[in-house]
């Protein structure tokens, strides 16, 4: 999620965009509210759209995400996925889980969510599942890590998505905040790793917070 709306490209730009994609309704305003008033990091709107678009143009059947919170990339991921699509989420906070699962009961997709509690590097190792899509939106510093455990389970000419590559602006320009120092600096090698992987043809897109799209080459 962007820290403010102007914070990769110029603000007339944004804004536009801001106006010209539909406002969310139901469910997922009601999540978009939630989170911005309890300051729950969650994907930009033009970022679950892409997420939606994206499971819709490969036919994901399963998809893996690291990072979870409130569910809101999970539900956006299912409503381009087939009835039978699976997204394996993992997540290590009760707090986040429990929101989640009541907004998953209100969507009715429940059913085709699978909660992964503990943290990522953890969780990783033990899965055996093969997917057709992933999404990191997790502990920045450990992008690279994820990265690298997750691609074993990606099938050949499946997806990486990675969000809040360009970080609010920073890792093309100043740490505007002193607290994000780390994280900065470690996106900005998970970038330069990312787009020249020997397993990916991926880019970095000026989309939401910056988005990296990868495809893993056989």
């Amino acid at each position: 999620m962007k820290a403010k709306i102007d914070a990769i490209i110029q603000r007339e730009q944004a804004e536009y965009l801001e106006q010209l994609h539909p406002a969310s309704i139901d469910l997922l305003a009601e999540m978009e509210a939630y989170a911005a008033e309890h300051r729950v990091p969650i994907a930009d709107r033009e970022v679950a759209l892409f997420l939606e678009i994206t499971a819709r143009a490969i036919n994901a059947r399963r998809v893996l995400e690291i990072g979870m919170a409130i569910g809101y990339s999970v539900i956006n991921l299912l409503r381009g996925m087939a009835a039978d699509g699976l997204v394996v989420t993992v997540e290590p906070s009760a707090e986040m889980i429990a929101r989640a699962e009541d907004y998953f009961a209100r969507a009715d997709v429940a059913a085709r969510v699978r909660i992964e509690r503990g943290l990522a590097l953890d969780v990783l190792p033990r899965l055996t599942d093969t997917f057709d899509l992933i999404y990191l939106d997790a502990v920045k510093e450990e992008y690279e890590a994820y990265l690298e455990a997750a691609l074993p389970l990606l099938r050949g000419g499946g997806v990486v998505v990675a969000d809040n590559l360009l970080w609010g602006g920073q890792v093309a320009g100043e740490v505007r905040d002193e607290g994000q120092t780390a994280s900065t600096q470690a996106l900005r090698l998970f970038n330069q790793r990312f787009v020249r992987h020997p397993q990916l043809r991926a880019a970095v897109l000026p989309v939401g917070d910056g988005l990296g799209y990868g495809v893993k080459v056989e």
